[in-house]
């Protein structure tokens, strides 16, 4: 090719970059300079989940040494490596995704789509063609970071299955002889299906630098909105209020543990239609979503035939469902045995049911929503929330440190982001207990 020929080409690709850029969201087609790239992740990443689908039946509980797996496979052009393959593929089971599920939306014939954040990371992020799966760039220490707490997040979300925290579904390392070594996670998408989604928000519980440029009014453009534009405004949600305040509670105190700040609350919202309103309180409804919590996206630990509601933190109709369920189990003892032995073992079932209700209390579970992505979504009288805290990658190192000395000098008297972990997550739970009805 030659030096004109090259000259004219980079000139039309930085203009469509320029365009991209006021996008916001894009296709990464043929004409991208990230196509090579994203067909070959495509390949790879189907391979390696089809290792996991093709092992399946020789999976059970991770082990030490699941954690510490790592598959390399070979390709024309490339090498994928998958870090704890096994351990994530027991994961996404545990959230409602099968192996089929996952592969066929990262190998989906569809474009990937990339997201021009307007965050300080230089990573590079892209989405499944069907928005559903996440990807991020990241970097080695930030990789190390997260397999050397994979066992800590897994326990935490086994522990309190409807956790805020996002879901992360894979780790892979991919090499080629242009890009050298790309690392990069795999995650849900919180803002999941997005196709009504009318405001996101990347909120800190801080001020300084927190304020981004709405799009004009009517654009088609996606912006994430910061702390500063949520002012004056607030997150409705009537009798789940006190769920979302104990688990954001819950999450940063584990966030704390593994010492890490400047992370992000994400949150989104979308008008509720009014049979989406009327439908969320149906009876049918109610016993739909009712096993939803206790199983989809669950826990290990409760099995897949349990017959006892979840407890929630919600009023009269939660209630309700968990006296009729309890009513139909004992109804369904009373149909099936007889004399004394009926009674013993009517007796046993209200035994396991309170052992089980109490770890579903324990677990601090929700009356899931019947919609798509229920871990991340939350409905109130009058919109659905998308919410999940993503970002959780930085530790206070001794640099953050003397960041937080020096920003105190700068920043005195306003919030900021870099502050200990403590304080970080003692400041974004005030925000959600102030900017919550």
């Amino acid at each position: 090719m030659s030096f004109r020929s090259r000259t004219v080409k980079n000139t039309f690709l930085w203009r469509v970059r320029e365009q991209w850029k006021l996008l916001g969201l894009f296709e990464i087609n043929k004409d991208h300079e990230f196509y090579d790239l994203t067909c070959m992740l495509k390949k790879g990443l189907s391979t390696a989940v089809q290792h996991s689908v093709d092992n399946s039946g020789t999976l059970g509980e991770p082990t030490e040494k699941d954690y510490a797996d790592v598959l390399k496979q070979s390709h024309e052009g490339f090498e994928l490596s998958t870090y704890a393959g096994p351990v994530f593929s027991h994961f996404r089971q545990t959230v409602g995704i099968t192996d089929k599920e996952y592969q066929s939306s990262l190998s989906s014939e569809g474009f990937y789509l990339q997201f021009i954040s307007n965050s300080k990371s230089k990573a590079d992020f892209f989405l499944t063609h069907d928005k559903r799966i996440f990807l991020k760039t990241q970097t080695k220490r930030e990789i190390r970071f997260l397999l050397t707490n994979l066992k800590t997040y897994i326990h935490h979300l086994e522990k309190y299955p409807h956790s805020l925290l996002v879901k992360f579904l894979g780790v892979h390392r991919i090499r080629t002889p242009e890009l050298g070594k790309k690392y990069f996670i795999v995650m849900q998408s919180v803002f999941y299906p997005d196709e009504r989604i009318l405001a996101r928000y990347d909120i800190k519980g801080c001020q300084v630098s927190r304020w981004t440029d709405p799009a004009p009014e009517g654009s088609q453009i996606i912006v994430v909105l910061k702390d500063l534009n949520f002012e004056q405004k607030h997150i409705n949600l009537d009798q789940q209020r006190s769920w979302l305040v104990r688990q954001m509670e819950i999450d940063t105190q584990f966030l704390q543990t593994l010492n890490v700040m400047d992370y992000s609350f994400l949150l989104a919202y979308q008008p509720l239609h009014a049979d989406e309103r009327r439908q969320s309180w149906s009876f049918a409804s109610i016993i739909l979503r009712t096993k939803k919590s206790v199983n989809s996206g669950g826990s290990p630990t409760v099995s897949s035939h349990t017959f006892i509601p979840g407890i929630v933190e919600e009023e009269e109709t939660t209630d309700l469902v968990t006296e009729d369920l309890s009513n139909a189990a004992a109804i369904h003892w009373e149909e099936v045995h007889t004399g004394t032995s009926h009674l013993k073992k009517k007796q046993n079932s209200e035994i396991s049911t309170d052992l089980q209700l109490h770890d579903l209390t324990s677990q601090h579970r929700r009356l899931l929503p019947g919609y798509k992505n229920p871990l991340h979504v939350i409905d109130g009288p009058d919109l659905r929330y998308f919410v999940g805290i993503i970002d959780i990658f930085t530790v206070y190192s001794f640099r953050k440190k003397l960041e937080y000395l020096w920003k105190s000098i700068r920043y005195r008297g306003q919030k900021f982001s870099t502050v200990p972990p403590a304080i970080y997550a003692n400041r974004i739970c005030q925000w959600i207990e102030s900017h919550t009805v």
